[in-house]
């Protein structure tokens, strides 16, 4: 099991990965699942465009493109994120650029965990997802 962050085409940035672990383990644990290995890459609106392109057929910007192999009970993928657009919606939402950051990062490992949000319904039961790992981490930071 690794949980690894990676910076491709962006500067880093002041990041708590330990806290950040500790937090997506807890989400994950919690509905009785087991952590794999997940490869979080914080990339540009360029570079994540790209991705967007190449494997979804997508041309648009987002905040993430997830690929998953979970294999039965055990949580692993490839979460990309674009820090421009977690930014842009930090901002637009008033929200921190961690706080935007944090949530992003958990819609990805809810989606490897089985969450969708494509219906109505789905986004609901997503955000619900969202705000109560979000609040978990609130407690770890504490």
């Amino acid at each position: 099991m690794n949980i690894l962050f990676f910076y491709e085409d962006i500067q880093e940035f002041d990041f708590n990965s330990k806290l950040c672990t500790s937090w997506i383990l807890e989400c994950i644990n919690e509905r009785n699942k087991i952590s794999g290995d997940l490869n979080f890459i914080f990339t540009s609106d360029k570079y994540l465009l790209a991705i967007n392109r190449q494997y979804l057929q997508h041309d648009y910007y987002t905040d993430i493109v997830t690929f998953d192999y979970c294999v039965e009970n055990t949580i692993s993928g490839d979460i990309y994120i674009s820090v421009d657009r977690v930014k842009d919606n930090a901002v637009e939402y008033n929200q921190s650029f961690n706080q935007e950051l944090h949530r992003v990062i958990i819609h990805g490992v809810l989606h490897l965990l089985g969450l969708k949000d494509h219906s109505e319904e789905e986004k609901i039961q997503m955000r619900n997802a969202e705000n109560l790992c979000l609040e978990k981490i609130n407690l770890f930071e504490r």
